[in-house]
């Protein structure tokens, strides 16, 4: 099972960037996947998940400016940010529980580096 990160760079405060996340590899389902971020010296937060159904959380700091989307056929998550800000530059990792039908695996992707910056 890999998780393929694209989406990601440098952008301008106040712009949009989207993220995208596709799990690929054999398996039975995917239950939750979700974005989290790191910044150095610091621990990786959540951003935004969402469960299989569609049930979506998000962070304080993004609610209101983030919307999260998955096309479950592709397992496939798409994290849109607007408005953004020099304090959301980060690394994004993806991260999706994967069911082999006998039991749950955690993954999480390589990381995608987001700057914002003028």
């Amino acid at each position: 099972v890999q998780l393929v990160e694209s989406g990601g760079g440098l952008v301008q405060p106040g712009g949009s960037l989207g993220l995208s996340c596709t799990v690929n590899g054999t398996f039975f389902s995917v239950n939750d996947m979700g974005w989290y971020r790191q910044i150095p010296d610091k621990e990786r937060e959540l951003v935004a998940r969402i469960t299989r159904g569609g049930r979506r959380s998000y962070a304080d700091f993004v609610k209101g400016r983030s919307a999260i989307s998955r096309d479950n056929a592709r397992h496939t998550i798409t994290l849109q940010m607007n408005n953004l800000k020099p304090e959301d530059s980060a690394v994004y990792y993806c991260y999706a529980n994967v069911d082999f039908e006998v039991g749950y695996l955690d993954y999480w992707g390589q990381g995608t580096q987001v700057t914002v910056s003028s």
